[in-house]
């Protein structure tokens, strides 16, 4: 909430919010942004055993150039695999295995086509499957055209999901979402927890695959706790 005398955005602690039972999904544009943006949530909610899954959007494909289809089927092997070894080292022994939506990396699909209305449905159907009560996505205003993606969909999920789900930005590229009333933040992850969940994308922070996009690590690794953002436009 925001504060009428001093207008300052209020700021809880996850255990301490309304949201400290609630069942977690965390929708991660590409693999590594769950870990980028959200890993201490991750971390937080299996140990609570309030975790209800990581959905990853993208096949991750348009990070590096491919001479061929050959090359281009491997980095989807590889990126899905770098993924769930990621959640694995955040989660522990509550990880499950992450939900691949597999869109073309880059090339989101537009609100209203078949396409966005499928995967909003879907996303619906796993929140009802899995309780969920709350979902974290990045902003609509993180500056890249998946992350937007990814926040449109959460928030026509979770319209139509038919039970009560709230929807909280995270920040990756960008900055504190505009128009937030409300900011819930994780408790720190243990040192080094977070770069070594990182470190299992290695097709992001190595040549591995040849020159292309390459994660600047240090700056995904700045803040030991996650901070969520909500907003009164939607769920």
């Amino acid at each position: 909430m925001v504060s009428e005398k001093t207008g300052r955005l209020a700021t809880l602690a996850l255990e301490r919010s309304p949201w400290r039972s609630a069942r977690w999904l965390v929708i991660a544009p590409h693999a590594d942004d769950e870990t980028l943006g959200a890993g201490a949530l991750i971390h937080q909610a299996a140990k609570a055993g309030r975790l209800a899954g990581v959905v990853i959007l993208t096949d991750g494909a348009g990070s590096h150039d491919h001479p061929d289809a050959i090359s281009r089927a491997r980095l989807i092997r590889t990126r899905r695999l770098e993924a769930g070894r990621a959640v694995r080292r955040l989660a522990g022994d509550a990880a499950v295995a992450p939900v691949f939506l597999d869109w073309p990396d880059a090339q989101p699909a537009s609100p209203g086509s078949t396409v966005f209305q499928a995967t909003a449905r879907r996303l619906a159907a796993l929140c009802r499957d899995r309780r969920v009560d709350a979902i974290a996505v990045t902003g609509p205003d993180d500056p890249h055209c998946d992350h937007q993606a990814a926040a449109q969909l959460a928030r026509r999920a979770a319209r139509i999901a038919c039970r009560p789900v709230a929807v909280f930005d995270y920040v990756v590229w960008g900055t504190a979402p505009p128009g937030s009333k409300l900011r819930i933040t994780t408790r720190p992850l243990r040192a080094g927890l977070r770069a070594y969940a990182l470190s299992s994308h290695q097709s992001q922070l190595t040549p591995m695959f040849g020159q292309g996009f390459r994660l600047e690590k240090e700056r995904g690794l700045r803040a030991a706790s996650d901070t969520l953002y909500r907003c009164d436009a939607y769920g």
